[in-house]
């Protein structure tokens, strides 16, 4: 019988008493992969991970719990009955006590020398620029994972290939030195190189915290491109859902995940159809009358004038409600689809953000009686800051659309670059038909409703938009029976040679309600910002002799080795001395009027 049992422990069950003794004795210990950086366009950090230690616990060697509990608790500032319990759980090897503690912590549990208790080596995620740009970056988890932002958009490739170190321990824990040792080193992530620049983030969301206040907004949102590459220089997100306090940077990028009507700055996109289409040339005129009935609607323009006629630069330069419209019902619902959506309306760009929303477009099948009238001037659509920067830079560019871009480019564990693909591009309108609405945008900021855009020595183009907002609960009109509205001003400078192309949009202000007094003095503000940051010269500065540039500036901030710098240029946030910007008379709207830009 002995010999039987013991042929069968050996020859039959050996290899299942082999195992799990093996298990009793071999720990593997997963080696966490470091996670690559994020880097700006500079090369400025603005997320890395820091080395720091975790603290954990193997229950089975802790011979008097309570003790270690009361020395651990105020070390590592937890509750002493918590963790009294996380000390006596019988059946684990491994407990979690707190996740990446600072050194000045980590030297203190090593100080008490207590059994049982070790230290794993886990990197922590920081941002050295504190809130900048939050929205946009994202965050990671408590294991180091991407869960928001570009963040969890490129945890594949940040985040790296964790390692393993299998160890022979006795039963007491203890390493034993001839038994299995085997390493597999982690593999770092990648680094990515974005589009946004540290110091034009930075300008850009302190002047929108300032205006957000000034004109006691709810929020705002602002975008700096360069329209020719389709590079995000800046994209800011501002909060203040009450309406007061203090305006904080947005953890959601509402830039691209949320949408609102963007009112006359849509009209851009009409008056480029209607001239492409060639239903008017660019020098027609119509006669607009003060009212217009469209089926079952009255529309008005904002300001009460007789039937007149008015050129299209007219138009478009006094964010004419009628003029536009009868353009509109020139075009017809499916040009003015169409045309909406080869500008990029009611689809995701390419960035493929997470949570980006597509927008909202009216299938032509639900366009009731109005849809005529209200879609033309851009209510009844609903699109993102982005999609509206977008078409904008559609002018800017000679009439191409340009795929938009955050990433510039990967580098490896090795330290070597790989930029990302250039942005793809298509024609949308004629160059022609770009630049006859180019030159109206102009009249906009010379002597239209963007007046308050306007730069000291630059040519800008641009356009107002003035926009009800739709609530919750159905129509235009809140819990209160008011009405809401959101202001927008997008433009491009300098308009003959368009470098760059800025979109502020402000929700609910209330100290004026219209873009010209809202939006476009900020727009100014950035925009001038940006041209000293990227020493883009006004029309017909002489050039110094050629610099060599750089091998990652692209467009607009190459120019900067071609340019004697004006003394007011800056490189660093903190010595940022922004322009000021331009002053404007805040306006009370009357009961009766209607936004027209």
């Amino acid at each position: 019988m002995v010999v039987g049992r013991l042929a069968q422990l050996q020859l039959l069950n050996g290899g299942r008493y082999a195992a799990l003794g093996a298990s009793q004795r071999v720990r593997p210990v997963v080696l966490p992969a470091e996670r690559g950086s994020v880097f700006d366009r500079d090369g400025a950090d603005l997320a890395l991970s820091v080395p720091q230690h975790t603290v954990w616990a193997d229950p089975r060697l802790i011979s008097d719990p309570q003790r270690e509990a009361d020395a651990l608790a105020p070390v590592l500032n937890l509750d002493r009955n918590t963790l009294l319990r996380a000390l006596t759980t019988p059946d684990k090897a491994f407990v979690y006590l707190a996740r990446q503690v600072d050194d000045a912590t980590t030297q203190k549990v090593k100080d008490l020398k207590l059994d049982g208790i070790e230290l794993l080596a886990e990197s922590k995620r920081f941002n050295p620029s504190g809130d900048l740009a939050r929205g946009v970056l994202g965050s990671v988890n408590l294991d180091n994972l991407g869960r928001a932002g570009l963040e969890q958009q490129y945890d594949g490739a940040l985040t790296g290939t964790p390692g393993q170190l299998v160890l022979e321990q006795d039963p007491s824990g203890r390493t034993i030195a001839e038994g299995e040792h085997r390493l597999t080193p982690a593999q770092p992530g990648n680094d990515l190189v974005l589009t946004l620049d540290t110091a034009m983030q930075f300008e850009t969301e302190r002047a929108l915290n300032d205006q957000v206040v000034k004109m006691g907004a709810k929020g705002g949102i602002a975008i700096v491109s360069n329209p020719k590459t389709g590079e995000i220089l800046a994209m800011a997100n501002v909060d203040r859902p009450d309406g007061k306090g203090t305006p904080y940077v947005s953890t959601n990028n509402r830039a691209l995940t949320t949408v609102f009507e963007p009112g006359s700055a849509s009209k851009v996109i009409t008056m480029a159809a209607a001239l492409e289409e060639g239903v008017v040339q660019a020098d027609s005129t119509l006669t607009v009358p003060d009212h217009l009935r469209v089926a079952d609607g009255d529309f008005s323009d904002h300001d009460p004038h007789p039937t007149e006629t008015m050129s299209l630069t007219d138009i478009l330069a006094n964010s004419s409600n009628i003029g536009t419209i009868m353009l509109g019902q020139k075009l017809g619902a499916e040009r003015i689809d169409s045309y909406q959506r080869k500008f990029g309306f009611g689809q995701h760009t390419s960035l493929a953000f997470p949570n980006e929303s597509a927008g909202l477009m009216l299938p032509l099948r639900n366009w009731s009686g109005t849809s005529i009238a209200t879609i033309p001037i851009g209510q009844g659509v609903a699109v993102t800051a982005l999609q509206m920067l977008q078409a904008f830079n559609v002018i800017a560019d000679a009439g191409v659309y340009v795929d938009p871009k955050l990433v510039l480019a990967t580098i490896g564990k090795d330290g070597t670059r790989h930029a990302t693909d250039a942005s793809a591009s298509r024609r949308v309108v004629s160059t022609q038909t770009a630049a006859q609405v180019r030159d109206m945008m102009e009249q906009v900021v010379i002597s239209g409703t963007g007046k308050e855009a306007a730069i000291d020595g630059y040519t800008v183009a641009g356009k107002t938009g003035t926009a009800r907002k739709p609530q919750p609960s159905g129509g235009y009109f809140d819990a209160a029976g008011h009405i809401q509205y959101e202001a927008t001003f997008a433009g491009f400078v300098p308009a003959e040679d368009p470098q760059l192309s800025v979109i502020v949009v402000l929700d609910e202000p209330s100290a004026t309600i219209y873009a010209s007094g809202a939006t476009a003095p900020v727009f100014s503000r950035i925009a001038s910002y940006a041209l000293r940051r990227f020493h883009v010269p006004p029309p017909g500065y002489t050039l110094a002799p050629t610099v060599p540039a750089p091998t990652h500036v692209t467009t607009a901030s190459a120019q900067a080795a071609e340019v004697i710098a004006p003394s007011t240029t800056t490189t660093s946030p903190s010595t940022t001395v922004p322009p000021k910007s331009t002053s404007s008379t805040t306006t009370t709207p009357g009961t009766k009027k209607k936004p027209g830009g």
